[in-house]
């Protein structure tokens, strides 16, 4: 479905109370999709539901982001990041996105889904993201699939590592 999707320049805003909440598997695919999530991407229940969560994924968005992403829930961490999606029908949404790793059991033992709540992001820190995420996209391309994930981190490292901040801290920090 997502690959045949033509972006288009039309945003779709998110209101001030909306949370969009998802779950999925343990391999990004999704077991849950609230009522704003199915608003926003403009899917049914059932054409998201077992679907990887990627099926909103806007081609603006940097490989490296989401690599960094999967690095961090993967290893029980949760994730703070801003994520620019598309609709079905080519619009785009941005939010600003938690991650966190659901576990098999309260000792954590294992991790078996991804849980997600996404909310509207500041518009001021808004663009300072897509900035950085011009930069990244644009690294990525120039440096080709092979090096592309290594380029587009090399941008955002390039950028937090003088601030003497993790990439949490300064997402959390813009």
């Amino acid at each position: 479905m997502k690959n045949k999707i033509i972006p288009k320049n039309k945003e779709i805003v998110m209101r001030d109370d909306d949370f969009i909440v998802s779950k999925t598997d343990a391999t990004g695919r999704l077991t849950y999709c609230n009522r704003i999530f199915i608003e926003f991407s403009g899917y049914s229940e059932q054409d998201l539901l077992g679907q990887q969560h990627n099926i909103i994924r806007h081609p603006d968005m940097p490989r490296s982001v989401f690599n960094l992403l999967w690095q961090t829930i993967k290893s029980g961490e949760e994730f703070f990041g801003y994520v620019k999606n598309m609709s079905k029908e080519g619009s785009f949404y941005w939010v600003i996105a938690n991650v966190t790793p659901s576990y098999k059991s309260s000792t954590g033992e294992k991790i078996i889904g991804y849980f997600s709540v996404r909310r509207k992001p500041d518009p001021a820190k808004l663009k300072i993201i897509e900035s950085i995420y011009q930069d990244m996209l644009a690294a990525e391309q120039r440096a080709g699939t092979r090096d592309a994930i290594f380029a587009g981190t090399k941008i955002l490292t390039d950028i937090i590592e003088p601030t003497g901040k993790d990439y949490r801290e300064f997402i959390l920090s813009i």
